[in-house]
């Protein structure tokens, strides 16, 4: 009899390819071929309890998806810069308690705040350095939260054949697209909440910027995030969709909690 190259979960996993979760704002759940990886994952209410007092409140608009102490097989969390909804000491405890061995990706000008934060010694990475954990390879790209900083990073993640690239918080600058266009990116997860200073927080691609972004590095899908978490920091994806639609991008928009399964 002549066996398979591939059969039955092997071949599942080549057919369906990563299966992706949205757990609200910036944050992912990746999952190919039984590693899971976490990116930027805020599961808490800290921020809405910190500024509950203050001048600038931080209103939920989406419910929790999940408590982290409940996901208890996970490989690899990641964080692309030292903010509360990317870095957040009461998601990553539990999640740690959960998961003895989980290992965290970060970029090294942030290596002191991770100690603090989550307890453990990250791996660290800087713009164009790269590291494999678990299994998964991640390449650090530089990102601008609207400046240019060692503290700021997005992340192409490679999951066997498949690259995904999470932004983190950035907005476009020169250089960018000629560090992704090489990585021939499958799936894009880009910030499409803007900016303005009357926020008084750092911003994000607009709707149509990240839209642009996507086209010229040539992603062949592209999602959006950090949005529909907090009331006075959202937009709606309209601008993003509208725009992708007249460059002719892919775009998947994904509710909280959602599955996405790619396929090429």
């Amino acid at each position: 009899m002549i066996a398979c190259a591939k059969k039955d979960d092997e071949l599942l996993a080549d057919i369906c390819g990563p299966h992706l979760w949205w757990l609200g704002q910036s944050g992912f759940l990746l999952h190919f071929r039984k590693r899971y990886v976490l990116l930027d994952p805020y599961l808490s209410d800290s921020l809405t309890k910190k500024y509950a007092a203050s001048d600038k409140p931080h209103v939920r608009m989406t419910e929790l998806a999940v408590d982290p102490a409940r996901l208890e097989f996970i490989d690899v969390v990641s964080s692309s810069h030292g903010h509360t909804d990317h870095l957040d000491p009461e998601t990553l405890r539990p999640l740690f308690a959960a998961n003895p061995d989980l290992k965290i990706v970060a970029p090294a000008a942030n290596r002191d705040v991770v100690r603090e934060r989550a307890g453990v010694e990250p791996i660290v990475l800087e713009d164009q350095t790269s590291a494999e954990v678990a299994g998964v390879v991640f390449h650090g790209i530089a990102a601008a939260h609207e400046e240019l900083s060692p503290a700021y990073l997005g992340y192409v993640v490679e999951f066997g054949p498949y690259r995904i690239y999470h932004s983190g918080d950035c907005v476009p600058y020169d250089g960018l697209i000629e560090r992704l266009r090489p990585f021939k990116v499958d799936v894009a997860l880009l910030p499409i909440n803007g900016r303005g200073p009357e926020r008084r927080v750092a911003g994000n691609f607009t709707g149509a910027e990240a839209a642009r972004l996507a086209h010229e590095m040539g992603a062949r899908v592209a999602i959006p995030m950090h949005y529909d978490m907090f009331t006075f920091n959202t937009a709606p994806p309209d601008e993003f969709v509208n725009e992708a639609a007249k460059l002719g991008v892919r775009v998947h928009v994904m509710r909280c909690g959602e599955r996405f399964t790619y396929v090429r």
